[in-house]
């Protein structure tokens, strides 16, 4: 039984706590890591003070333990002890686990007796651990320490609330900061915002709203990737949509479920793989599926972000696309989506709760990825696409990329900048280039089929079927 990372970043609190997880996992900071034939691992980790933290796991049911003071829990030493044996790069002996371990084991179900070493130095109690985690995994019935989990249930309760004040303090600190710039004049913000949105984002780390963090610390360089006549504009959105967001948030209880969970995920609250397959309100949908953009982008908190756009191949009602998202600490050397453009796939999706939903996980995938095949023709042609897109922006505006999909489009060049229109060239969407000017190719090519991602100013092109064969971005 082998812990697998997907695992490993369901159980993490925050993406802060992975990437200190992370800078963990080196061995000169370990001098314990060991396990046994029963899928306990356990080890030592030297910490600031004089004696190493304990750290244990089981595989079974990835229970957890540690010896050190975080109030966040798994702990960052539980992960990386987790994420090396996940990795593999490390080596962890074999043998009997030590008392501390077993007694771990005996506290976690009543009945099973502390470890304990026979006269020969064999590890009887490595017979007792193993057969702990074994019944526990297998027998259900066995009956919980009622004290345990009410103290379980009430730290938890605890840990809720002290998290729910620190995010309002963080946001009434934020609503101070929009104030401020919009008293002190976009001109000035501009030259400045590095620094001005490096505090603030320290601030909403510090009260636990990292996903809100995230979006101010985006905020430079979204507007700075704008034309310069629409930067006043773009950035005056953004504050607003932060604005919202934070006023949103401290109304949640008003709000419609859908729309109170997706706040709750934009300012940083979590839901497990776990928990969302065991909603029974989340939406499932099965269907096949055809990867139509993978997408690998490192933040500013040294995690990679893995994206998968899918697009629904059959009919029906149903969401039309879906987006998966990882993410990958840096430090774990470099990582490419397990997807590529094009790949088809047979699965059954989840999708997180939201007036407009996009972001899933795979609940179940029958078989691996193949390829081939040609992405069908949307059913919108470019005007009624962007009226879906409006639509879509109006029921979550503070989303980030949303979805387009048109067909029997163009892309065009006007006012010295490349536009994705219809045929008659009567409307349409500017397109985001780079330096690259990968899209320019594209330019004058008649009735091909678009996907691409808008993000309020700038279409980005991912994948288009055209006359002469399929394009793509990477």
């Amino acid at each position: 039984m082998t812990i697998a990372i997907t695992q490993i970043e369901n159980l993490a609190p925050d993406q802060a706590s992975l990437a200190a997880a992370a800078k963990l996992k080196k061995p000169a900071l370990w001098p314990l890591l060991a396990r046994d034939d029963a899928g306990l691992i356990w080890g030592e980790c030297q910490g600031s003070g004089s004696s190493p933290y304990r750290v244990m796991c089981s595989e079974a049911d990835l229970g957890y333990k540690c010896t050190c003071p975080s109030r966040k829990f798994p702990c960052k030493h539980t992960l990386a002890l987790m994420w090396m044996q996940a990795d593999g790069k490390l080596p962890f002996r074999v043998e009997a686990p030590p008392d501390w371990v077993g007694d771990w084991l005996a506290r976690r179900r009543p009945g099973t007796a502390p470890s304990r070493k026979d006269n020969a130095g064999a590890p009887a109690a490595g017979a007792s651990a193993a057969a702990a985690v074994r019944a526990e995994a297998a027998d259900e019935a066995a009956p919980e320490d009622p004290k345990a989990a009410a103290r379980a249930a009430a730290a938890r309760e605890r840990n809720k609330a002290e998290r729910e004040a620190a995010i309002l303090g963080g946001l009434d600190e934020l609503d101070t900061w929009i104030a401020d710039a919009l008293q002190g004049g976009l001109a000035s913000f501009m030259p400045a915002a590095d620094e001005r949105c490096r505090k603030i984002v320290q601030r909403l780390v510090d009260a636990k709203a990292p996903g809100l963090a995230g979006l101010v610390e985006r905020l430079p360089g979204d507007v700075l990737s704008l034309p310069e006549p629409a930067r006043p504009g773009g950035l005056i959105e953004r504050l607003s949509a932060l604005h919202l967001i934070s006023c949103a948030y401290r109304k949640q209880e008003r709000l419609p479920a859908p729309i109170k969970a997706d706040i709750r995920q934009v300012v940083g609250w979590t839901v497990t793989r776990d928990a969302l397959l065991a909603d029974r309100e989340a939406l499932r949908v099965k269907d096949r599926w055809m990867v139509v953009s993978a997408i690998s982008e490192v933040q500013a908190d040294k995690l990679r972000r893995l994206e998968t756009w899918l697009s629904r191949l059959g009919d029906g009602d149903a969401p039309r696309f879906a987006v998966l998202i990882d993410f990958v600490p840096v430090s774990a050397g470099k990582a490419t989506n397990a997807y590529r453009a094009g790949d088809i796939i047979e699965a059954e999706l989840a999708y997180f709760q939201s007036p407009a939903p996009l972001r899933a996980i795979i609940a179940q995938q029958d078989g691996a990825a193949t390829t081939g095949g040609r992405w069908p023709r949307p059913a919108d042609d470019v005007p009624r696409a962007i009226a879906r897109l409006n639509e879509l922006m109006a029921a979550r505006p503070w989303s980030g990329n949303a979805p387009f999909a048109a067909s029997s489009a163009r892309v065009v060049e006007a006012q010295g900048s490349l536009w994705l229109a219809d045929a008659a060239r009567t409307i349409g969407l500017p397109v985001r280039t780079d330096e690259d000017d990968t899209v320019l190719p594209l330019a004058g090519v008649d009735d091909i089929d678009v996907f691409g991602r808008w993000d309020g100013h700038l279409l980005c092109v991912d994948l288009c079927e055209t006359p002469l064969g399929r394009w793509t971005a990477s």
